[in-house]
């Protein structure tokens, strides 16, 4: 039997899990505070849904579970797909089938809190994992810009409550980037592999995002035309002149003018024309948090109104944002993170003649602490040493001690 878990899914020591429900607990409080519900839903979802909601790369990545007994047999012998369900990759798509089947019970707008797992299909490596948490809030039944500005401010809120600070919220419109591609005079059937090339500008510069266009099969002259655009910052004056609707613009424009008002300096906010999300199901703005501080996105989302249509046959407006809570994780971890205001942990140690007055002792001190109840080792230098290493803060030797020991 293998006592290791499997790739891409972690165990996590006592004081890592306590650490981890921390953080968690202050994410949701927060969502809490600004009004938002707290839902569950399965991990499971059928795979027709799985497979039909537009989640871009992701859906290569999604775990598929077998048919079980007689509907395994059957598909196996017709040639049938072999699976009928699987794990969700993301909780953007449970949530629309969750809205499509209580709506009717719920407000509207609905304002959702989501905390839990998420599984995808990665070759596992550092960043990325198998088995996720991710930390959402969405605004159902709205299409104004103020769902946009109340998640995004309320998730940058959600941040700073658990010390992430010097980020970035970076801002775009999907409508935009599809209007600037039109503008050069792009085909829309080459607009999802233009995407992927440009979200690598920074990385690879200007002239290798050309040679990568030109292989997909843009002419020079449209390349050009492209580069030109691209060969300096596009402010949100240039935008207006390239997107079909200054709508577009003057809607990020207030949305930008509108979070910043609300940042109160706490965080940055800024257009960022080039903003990509992978999701196909995304149709108005998107937007990034980036960390200032360790480079890297920490969380993402945007506008996805024709989603739950695809289960009710109607258009619902939707908007959410959603932390990726193992980069935060990470990021805390690195640098030596502590929960504050946490009752400090302890041990009372006992004989087994005398652990009913030990008990009571221990019920002493659990005003003031979290106390563990453990027999006196024979080893006693190697299980303090094992205290030390998991973050407790002293000992009580009953019988011995006079008061706690604090550990070093």
């Amino acid at each position: 039997m293998k006592i290791k878990p499997l790739k891409g899914t972690n165990d996590y020591l006592p004081n890592e899990a306590q650490l981890r429900l921390y953080l968690q607990n202050k994410i949701l409080e927060t969502y809490k505070e600004a009004g938002f519900s707290q839902i569950i839903t399965p991990i499971l979802e059928d795979i027709e849904n799985l497979d039909k909601s537009e989640g871009g790369e992701n859906l290569s990545l999604i775990f598929k579970v077998l048919k079980r007994g007689e509907k395994l047999e059957e598909a196996l012998s017709n040639g049938e797909n072999l699976a009928d369900m699987g794990l969700r990759y993301d909780l953007t798509l449970p949530l629309s089938r969750y809205y499509a089947n209580n709506r009717h019970k719920l407000l509207s707008p609905f304002k959702v809190i989501q905390i839990d797992k998420v599984y995808r299909a990665e070759r596992p490596q550092k960043g990325r994992l198998r088995e996720f948490i991710q930390c959402d809030i969405d605004i159902l039944g709205d299409d104004s810009i103020f769902s946009e500005i109340e998640i995004i401010v309320t998730t940058a809120r959600a941040l700073l409550n658990i010390d992430i600070n010097n980020f970035t919220i970076k801002i775009n419109d999907k409508r935009f980037l599809n209007a600037m591609l039109e503008y050069v005079g792009i085909n829309e059937d080459l607009f999802g592999s233009v995407f992927i090339t440009l979200d690598k500008l920074d990385k690879i510069g200007l002239e290798a995002v050309k040679e990568e266009l030109e292989k997909i099969g843009i002419s020079s002259e449209i390349i050009d035309k492209l580069a030109k655009i691209l060969e300096n910052p596009i402010t949100l004056d240039i935008a207006k002149e390239i997107a079909l609707s200054s709508d577009i613009i003057t809607n990020l424009e207030n949305i930008i003018s509108s979070v910043k008002a609300l940042s109160e300096g706490k965080f940055n906010v800024q257009f960022s024309p080039l903003l990509v999300r992978g999701q196909g199901y995304y149709t108005g703005t998107v937007f990034e948090i980036e960390s200032n501080e360790f480079k890297g996105s920490i969380g993402g989302g945007g506008r996805y109104d024709e989603m739950i249509g695809k289960f009710l046959g109607e258009k619902v407006p939707a908007c959410g944002f959603s932390i990726g809570f193992e980069r935060i994780f990470s990021i805390l971890t690195e640098k030596g993170y502590s929960m504050p205001d946490s009752k400090k942990q302890i041990v009372v140690l006992y004989d087994v003649e005398n652990y009913i007055n030990a008990f009571k002792k221990a019920d002493e001190f659990r005003a003031e602490f979290n106390v563990l109840m453990a027999e006196k080792p024979k080893k006693m230098a190697k299980f303090l040493n094992k205290l030390t290493e998991n973050g407790y803060y002293g000992f009580f030797n009953y019988g011995v001690s006079e008061e706690i020991e604090i550990l070093k």
